[in-house]
């Protein structure tokens, strides 16, 4: 996915997603939609589990780990030090979602900006914590 990881995923997109990856699969396996497969069928057929969003979550990790262990314009942005010059009111509804909204977790902004600059910690939480196993074999 291309800048999938400048993206800030609400639940609607992430249905999007992975619907979109359904529909690849079912696709690439020739089942028509008048076949009535259920998805975990199709995901059985091809020995795979849903990838899309653990990717995603991936590729922003390695991303947002790069901008905090540099010192720019991009990390003061990411964080929200740089201020417009337009006024924004307070919006009605639920607050919007940010970029680092879908890592920081429950732990806050301090530990991941912590664990970013150690590169080897980063990488051992970004390849363990975000998922399911790429590829899966059922013999």
């Amino acid at each position: 996915m291309y800048v999938a990881e400048t993206w800030a995923l609400r639940a609607a997109d992430q249905k999007y997603l992975e619907s979109f990856e359904t529909w690849c699969w079912r696709r690439m396996e020739k089942i028509s939609w008048t076949d009535h497969v259920r998805n975990e069928e199709v995901f059985l057929r091809v020995k795979e589990k849903r990838n899309i969003l653990h990717e995603i979550r991936k590729q922003k990790a390695n991303w947002i780990g790069h901008i905090l262990r540099r010192n720019r314009l991009l990390k003061q942005v990411t964080e929200g030090k740089i201020k417009g010059e337009m006024e924004v009111t307070r919006r009605q509804g639920r607050r919007r979602k940010k970029l680092l909204d879908d890592l920081k977790d429950r732990r806050g902004y301090s530990h991941l900006k912590e664990e970013a600059l150690d590169r080897t910690v980063w990488r051992n939480r970004c390849r363990g914590g975000f998922g399911p196993v790429v590829r899966q074999n059922t013999e």
